[in-house]
C-alpha cells in the first residue's frame, strides 16, 4: 500500500507515531512519570475489571484471535481529536495516552476498539476497500461499547429524543467514518443507512445491547456459561 495514500486517506495522520513506525522505549525511571505509564496501568485495569472488555477478550480467544496486551495494544500520542483506533495493518489497538485521562474513558475506548478487533477476527473485514464493512463495524462499536449509554449522553447534554440510542449510534458511526476517510458527508450517510438495520441488530458476542455496566456483567456471565446447558445433557 502506498504510504502517502495510507496516511492521507485512512486516518493514519491522526496517529503520528503510526506514521513514524518508531516504537521507542524510554528508561524505567522516565516511564514511571509519563502518560505512557498511566495509560498502561489503566489498560491493565480495564482488561481485568471491565465486563465489556472481559467478554470481548474471551470471545476473541474462542475465535482463535487471542489479544495480548504487549502485542496488540499500543499507548501512543495522537491527534487531539481522537481517543483510539484499530490499525488493521498490524492488528493493533492504539490508545491515545495524551487524550485518555480517566479510567471510565479508557474502559470505553478499549471496548470500542476491541469490537473492531473482534470483527477483524471473525468477519475478515476489508477495512481499506469496502466502506460498508467499515460502517458496519463502526455501528456495532457505537452500539455495544457503551458509547451511547444514557449516562454518557446526559453528560453530553444529549437526551430526550425519540429512538435516541439509535440516533446516537448512527451519528457516532458517521463521525468515525468521516474522521478516517476522505469522503463527503452525504456519501457517508448513504453507506451508514444502507447497513444500519443489519449491523445495529448484530449484538455478537454480547447477545444483547449492554446499555449499562450491569447489562455487560449479565452478558459476560451468560457468555461464560454458554456451554453449560449442553454439557449437562
Amino acid at each position: 500500500m502506498d504510504q502517502t495514500k495510507q496516511e492521507g486517506e485512512y486516518g493514519y495522520d491522526l496517529f503520528p507515531e503510526r506514521q513514524a513506525r518508531k516504537y521507542k522505549k524510554g528508561s524505567i525511571a522516565e516511564s514511571l512519570f509519563t502518560f505512557n505509564h498511566k495509560c498502561q496501568v489503566m489498560l491493565q485495569f480495564a482488561m481485568e475489571t471491565s465486563p465489556y472488555a472481559k467478554l470481548l477478550l474471551s470471545a476473541m480467544t474462542s475465535s482463535g484471535c487471542k489479544a495480548l496486551r504487549d502485542r496488540h495494544f499500543s499507548c501512543e500520542d495522537c491527534d487531539g481529536t481522537v481517543s483510539g483506533g484499530f490499525d488493521a495493518a498490524s492488528s493493533q489497538i492504539v490508545l491515545c495516552q495524551n487524550n485518555i485521562h480517566q479510567q471510565s474513558h479508557m474502559n470505553r475506548v478499549v471496548t470500542h476498539e476491541l469490537i473492531h478487533a473482534f470483527d477483524h477476527c471473525r468477519a475478515h473485514v476489508d477495512w481499506f476497500n469496502n466502506l460498508r464493512h467499515l460502517a458496519c463495524s463502526e455501528i456495532r462499536a457505537a452500539n455495544l461499547s457503551g458509547d451511547c449509554s444514557f449516562s454518557n449522553e446526559v453528560a453530553r447534554l444529549n437526551f430526550g429524543l425519540k429512538q435516541h440510542h439509535q440516533e446516537c449510534v448512527r451519528g457516532r458511526a458517521l463521525r468515525s467514518i468521516l474522521a478516517v476517510r476522505k469522503i463527503s458527508r452525504e456519501e457517508a450517510e448513504k453507506i451508514v443507512n444502507e447497513v444500519f438495520d443489519t449491523c445495529f441488530n448484530d449484538h455478537t458476542p454480547f447477545g444483547r445491547i449492554p446499555h449499562s455496566k450491569k447489562d455487560a456483567k449479565f452478558a459476560y456471565r451468560d457468555y461464560e456459561n454458554r456451554d453449560r446447558y449442553y454439557a449437562n445433557l
